[in-house]
């Protein structure tokens, strides 16, 4: 299922972003992109993520930006400051100059000082970075859970056209018996002319007939799988795969009446109940 969230917060001196995004996956696919100096939290953030999310090829982005200059330090090399200042006294005592030397003076010599990154407390940016991963989670299962509800509704709404489309082959399965049994007599009737007709072969013709495209029992499982499919919509737990499985069923049903069908109505239905199968059968790929 597609979803989105994203989180921004101020933590420690840096500004962390982190935003999660997904598209329909069968299985849980990661893939990040993280500023390599930090690639320490991957597998961390990876396992994180995977609490809240089951299915989906799942794209996070993470920004660390360093403010107020926490992640440097000022460090002066003592030994090559004396050393300027030596050689500018020598100077001064040799050319009997003033001897003015000032902090001002020293700065003039970039050799003197150095700008060095502190170290990264590995497990601080964890837990900063974890908060705000945290919150996208947060929003993203937030708006899974709004596009959820939308996508069940649908399937909802097709599961029970299939069911009134069951209703209506329940319907004409048994007239389909009896257009047969009337061809079948009328039939006989040209044959023999004026000769007495044998009603009892007539009615054990049509009961075999009626054997053979008979859909009771499909169209009773029909409606069984159309019920677990509406429970496991219902479910909080991630039915995914289960729903992957009950429809198949649902199309090897709607299959064997297609085969079975000696009715053009009846085999009209069933191929608009493929049609629907088809659709919930892509829609549920969204599904956890």
């Amino acid at each position: 299922m597609t979803g989105y969230g994203r989180s921004q917060k101020i933590i420690n001196g840096r500004d962390i972003i982190v935003e999660i995004r997904s598209v329909n996956h069968r299985y849980y696919e990661y893939s990040s992109r993280i500023p390599r100096a930090y690639n320490y939290i991957d597998e961390k953030l990876k396992a994180l993520l995977k609490t809240g999310i089951s299915r989906g090829k799942v794209e996070v982005l993470v920004t660390i930006n360093n403010i107020e200059g926490r992640d440097t330090e000022i460090a002066i090399n003592k030994g090559i400051a004396e050393g300027y200042v030596s050689a500018l006294r020598s100077v001064s005592e040799e050319l009997a100059l003033e001897d003015d030397i000032s902090l001002s003076n020293l700065i003039r010599f970039p050799d003197i000082f150095s700008i060095q990154k502190t170290p990264d407390d590995e497990e601080q940016i964890w837990t900063d970075v974890s908060e705000v991963a945290c919150e996208a989670l947060d929003k993203f299962v937030e708006m899974r859970k709004v596009e959820g509800e939308r996508l069940r509704n649908d399937i909802i709404g097709k599961a029970n056209f299939i069911i009134d489309m069951v209703s209506r082959v329940e319907e004409l399965s048994p007239q389909t018996v009896e257009n047969y049994r009337n061809r079948l007599y009328q039939k006989l009737s040209e044959l023999l002319e004026n000769r007495d007709i044998d009603e009892s072969r007539i009615l054990t013709e049509a009961a075999i007939f009626s054997e053979k495209i008979a859909v009771d029992e499909e169209t009773v499982r029909l409606r069984s799988h159309i019920s677990q499919l509406k429970d496991m919509l219902n479910s909080e737990d991630a039915v995914g795969r289960k729903l992957d499985f009950i429809v198949q069923e649902i199309n090897r049903e709607v299959n064997t009446i297609g085969s079975k069908a000696q009715d053009l109505n009846i085999t009209k239905i069933v191929v608009d109940m493929k049609a629907e199968i088809e659709k919930i059968r892509e829609q549920i790929q969204n599904i956890e």
